[in-house]
Order: C-alpha cells, then sequence, then structure tokens
C-alpha cells in the first residue's frame, strides 16, 4: 500500500500535470551552450548555479540549440540559460523561461539571486511577464 508521502507526491504530480513550480522542479535550470566552443563556460555556469544550492543540468549534446531549446520545453524545464560565446566573454548568460520565452541576457550573478528569491518565495504559479 501506498504511504502519505507517496500519495502526497502522486497528487502534486497530478495537480501539476509536471509543470512544477520552480521551487519543486527537479531540475530548475538547464544551461545550453550554443556550440562546443563554449562548453568549458556552460560548465562554470552549472557548477555556480549548484554551488548556489540550485539544481542545474547541463545539456551538452552536440545537437543545434533550437532541438535543445525543444527538448529542454518537453522535459518542462521551467529556465533555460543559452550561453554562447558572447555570454562566455561577457560572464552572462541568456535567460529563457518557458512560460515568458526570451527575457535577454543577464550577469550570472543576477539570476543566480532571482532564481534564489523565486526558490525561497515557493510560490505555487508561475512568474508572469512584468
Amino acid at each position: 500500500p501506498l504511504g502519505t508521502h507517496e500519495r502526497f507526491i502522486g497528487f502534486l504530480i497530478e495537480h501539476f500535470g509536471g509543470n512544477f513550480p520552480l521551487w519543486l522542479a527537479p531540475v530548475q535550470a538547464m544551461v545550453l551552450p550554443v556550440s562546443d566552443k563554449v562548453i568549458d563556460y556552460a560548465h562554470q555556469v552549472v557548477q555556480s548555479l549548484k554551488h548556489a544550492g540550485i539544481r542545474a543540468r547541463l545539456n551538452d549534446r552536440a545537437d543545434k540549440i533550437g532541438s535543445k531549446i525543444r527538448q529542454a520545453e518537453m522535459e518542462k524545464i521551467n529556465v533555460m540559460l543559452i550561453v554562447g560565446e558572447k555570454e562566455a566573454k561577457d560572464n552572462t548568460v541568456s535567460v529563457r523561461r518557458r512560460f515568458e520565452g526570451d527575457t535577454g541576457a543577464e550577469s550570472l550573478d543576477n539570476v543566480k539571486d532571482q532564481l534564489l528569491n523565486e526558490i525561497k518565495d515557493r510560490r505555487l504559479t508561475h512568474r508572469k511577464k512584468t
């Protein structure tokens, strides 16, 4: 028989349909490098996010960036951080949110602070465009 925790997890999955709010998502951010030239920077971004306590993953497959974005959307990833040569040079990331689309380039520290605040707030709804 299922215990209380298992039933509760089942309820959450059914309620959100897999579209978990950021704080509850198994992967809170996915880093998507545009090419192999920036893979080292992409690894640095993932490590920086993980060090801050953010559950981050790297998609380092040799696919085109459009394919990586589609895959992340199918996996219902809330925040995609796209890195190319310009972002690596400027120490920034291009932020793409699942329900907002591309929100532009920002410093990695700023993005970490935003994500940590959203995670801390534990909202049950997704962030709306402002």
